[in-house]
């Protein structure tokens, strides 16, 4: 009698077993600094004596490298490997975390951090365009769908982590240790410490396609040639402008309120705020926050996939835009509970990521083309502009006015959101699932 034979794991199979020890872990590490840049550092310079109007100005200002990433990308192609990139911008991120810990407890921490946080957005952004690159590399067109939502999944993990776990430690090492600069200090020793774990892990870890090799001379040129000449076909495509002015203002709203929303909720209740600590911002924007940006996202993206982007895009207009009022009744009575702030925040976030679909599905839609690639890489720019230049100064205009008046303007501030919506045009067809 023949005995039963185990059938060998086919090429794919065993692709994908290896990639579970990075893929995870790769993601987990791109978000990690991107939420301490965006996120975290609002919290931290609050809690250490910054005004709303230096710390939305300069955090602001921090979004740059985002802005322009699109200019730099060819140049990661052309030197060195995207493995290379990974590894050394891992090590450069880590490098900047332990720079801010060590400034914070010392004289002019504000100008020297910011420094180090310039470093650790720069190292950030250039991390992005490796890893998506390298990702596509690294393993096959099956694979690569089968990973998407492992991915997702562990970049939404490393914003917990960032906006609520480390918040929260934060937090209680502010109530132990009742020294400020001190706790943020350790905080950000512990973060340097787990990235640059990371990067030791990743320098071993990650394998060594055969495609992941520098452009040569010539194709270098073709790199840099091209590049140019996606560039052009952008600003020749039909109703660019539109376009444009849709990325820039769809989000202009929140892209105020965003900088303000925590340090309304860490101030004290007779300068107008609510007064929590730390940790109670941590877990209100860390957790429940993420969770239902996260819940609202995936029902977007599930409407929009039954009946298409164009059907649903004035609902998610809505969605992103009028849960901003949640504030003003904030502001208004400064509430205690944790369970109706809990609640407002959800409410807002969960509206935001419904509503975000639509704004990421649209930029899908305006890159479609011969270089959607390149094409979407550049609307991406245009939409870390438009969150970099209302964010500058909305410090400004909350001290100008103080909260209540602040979120009344965030109500204003939503008109250009729906002017912009007025004036896409979208094929019914688009988003619709074919299934």
């Amino acid at each position: 009698m023949s005995q039963p034979t185990t059938a060998e794991p086919s090429a794919t199979q065993r692709e994908r077993r290896k990639a579970w020890s990075w893929i995870p872990s790769l993601y987990f590490a791109e978000g990690i600094p991107y939420v301490l840049v965006m996120s975290m550092s609002v919290i931290m310079y609050k809690k250490l004596g910054i005004s709303n109007g230096d710390i939305a100005l300069y955090t602001s200002w921090l979004y740059l490298p985002w802005v322009i990433k699109p200019i730099w990308s060819p140049f990661v192609d052309i030197i060195r490997t995207k493995r290379f990139w990974i590894v050394a911008m891992q090590l450069l991120i880590g490098a900047a975390m332990a720079g801010v810990a060590l400034t914070l407890p010392g004289p002019g921490f504000f100008k020297w951090s910011l420094v180090f946080f310039w470093l650790m957005a720069f190292s950030s952004a250039t991390h992005d365009i490796a890893a998506d690159g390298f990702y596509m590399l690294a393993i096959d067109d099956s694979n690569q769908a089968w990973f998407v939502g492992i991915r997702s999944t562990f970049y939404r993990l490393s914003m917990i982590t960032g906006q609520g776990l480390l918040v929260m430690l934060a937090g209680q090492l502010e109530v132990g240790l009742d020294d400020l600069p001190l706790a943020w200090s350790i905080t950000m020793g512990i973060t340097a410490a787990m990235y640059l774990a990371f990067m030791l892990w990743h320098r071993f870890i990650l394998p060594r396609p055969g495609a992941d090799r520098p452009a040569t001379q010539d194709s270098a040129t073709g790199v840099l040639g091209g590049f140019l000449g996606t560039f052009k076909a952008f600003f020749a495509k039909k109703g660019v402008w539109v376009t444009i002015l849709f990325i820039l203002f769809y989000r202009f709203s929140e892209a105020q309120l965003v900088k303000m929303a925590q340090p309304f909720m860490l101030d004290p209740v007779d300068a107008g705020g609510l007064g929590l600590t730390t940790s109670e911002v941590g877990f209100i924007y860390g957790t429940v926050g993420v969770l239902f940006l996260t819940l609202g996202g995936l029902l977007g993206g599930f409407v929009a996939a039954r009946q298409g982007l164009k059907f649903w895009l004035w609902p998610m207009v809505v969605a992103i835009n009028l849960p901003n009022a949640v504030y003003l009744p904030l502001s208004l009575w400064q509430p205690e509970s944790l369970w109706i702030l809990n609640g407002a925040v959800a409410i807002e976030q969960f509206g935001y990521g419904f509503g975000f679909t639509a704004f990421m599905l649209y930029m899908i839609y305006a890159a479609e083309g011969e270089h959607k690639t390149a094409h979407f890489a550049l609307l991406t720019g245009f939409m870390a502009l438009g969150m970099m230049i209302p964010g500058m100064f909305s410090g400004w205009i909350q001290e100008m006015l103080g909260y209540q008046n602040f979120f009344i303007w965030i109500l204003v501030a939503t008109v250009p959101g729906f002017a912009v919506a007025a004036l896409v045009d979208i094929d019914p067809a688009f988003g619709k699932s074919t299934e």
